[in-house]
Formats: C-alpha cells, structure tokens, sequence
C-alpha cells in the first residue's frame, strides 16, 4: 500500500512538472488600459484606452508566463472629443507617428500560487523603459458564459510622462501618471 502511496504522488509530482503553458486571448470588450494624472493640482483627470489585444501565456505550475500587449493610440477616450485630439497631438501621444502602445513582459513574479508582479518593458512613442506592473487582482477559472477556461487581473504602475516625451506642460500638469490594466482572457 505505501509503494501505491508513492508512486502516486510521484506520478503527481512528475505531471505538474510537465505542465504545459496555456495561451490565452485578450477579450477586447472587457481589457481597458486607463491612465490618471493630476490637472493642475485641481483634479486627477482619468482617461482610457477602448482598443486593447494581445496575448498572455501561462504556466502556473512552473509559475511562469508572458504577456504581449498592444494599445491602439488613437482610441484614446478622455470623455471630449476635442480633448481627444490634444492627447493625440505631437506634445502626448503623437498617434500620427506612434500608433501603438506596446507592453512585453520579460518575467512573472509569484508570491506562492498567486502572481505578484510582472516585469517588463513599456514602449511609448518609440522610447522603451522597464515598468514592473503590482498585480491587485488575479484569477483563472472555467468561464460561466463562454464554457472555456479564462483567467483575469488588475495590475498598476506608475511612470514619468516626461521619460516617454509626453511631458508637455509638467510640472504644472502631473508628471507622475496612474496606469491601471484590467484584463480578462480566454484560453485558446
């Protein structure tokens, strides 16, 4: 009976290291990337990003995984069409030249099973700096709706809009920026 015992966990033990890494979709209706700032110290102006895709891998048993995000630039949603366009202008996000938003992660962060944080490297109108995202939320579980395994997350970080060549009116207008992610993704 302990031979069984054993060999049982052992067989356990050897499936988990065999894991294979799921890859997961983006699910654009329900993936936002937002950003804050502070407006002339009179209020934190928050914004969004209604064009988000890209994938995620995972291995949970390896705790390890990737994330390959890209943003569409011009579907910058500030609530005023008028202010729409500022945001797109040469000064921010200069859409003309820089289309996208792209976020590759380099390495996944466990804290036990949990994911912690995900390193990886933020491109903004062509300038490329290493960004660290705090995970506040994760989950995967079979989806209700879809009938298909599907994991979701909130992550945060901040930046310096002038490292990006976005700084345009800083200090008066806030330097430091809020990105905030929640993303939802179907396994495919």
């Amino acid at each position: 009976m302990k031979k069984i015992v054993a060999l049982l966990i052992a067989a356990g033990i050897s499936m988990s290291a065999f894991a294979a890494p799921e890859t997961y979709g983006l699910d654009a209706n329900h993936t936002f990337a937002r950003f804050s700032y502070s407006h002339l110290g009179f209020s934190v102006q928050e914004s969004r990003f209604d064009k988000t895709s890209g994938k995620i891998v995972l291995d949970r048993a390896a705790k390890t995984g990737s994330v390959d995000v890209t943003i569409d630039t011009k579907s910058v949603n500030t609530g005023s069409s008028l202010f729409n366009s500022h945001i797109q202008g040469e000064d921010f996000l200069d859409t003309a030249k820089f289309p996208t938003i792209t976020y590759k992660s380099t390495k996944f962060n466990f804290d036990g099973d949990k994911l912690a944080t995900v390193d990886g490297n933020l491109t903004i109108k062509g300038v490329t700096k290493p960004v660290t995202l705090s995970i506040t939320h994760f989950q995967c579980a079979p989806h209700p709706m879809m009938k298909k395994d599907a994991c979701g997350a909130n992550a945060t970080a901040k930046i310096k809009r002038t490292e990006f060549n976005a700084g345009k009116y800083a200090p008066n207008v806030g330097d430091d920026v809020t990105l905030t992610f929640s993303v939802e993704s179907v396994k495919e």
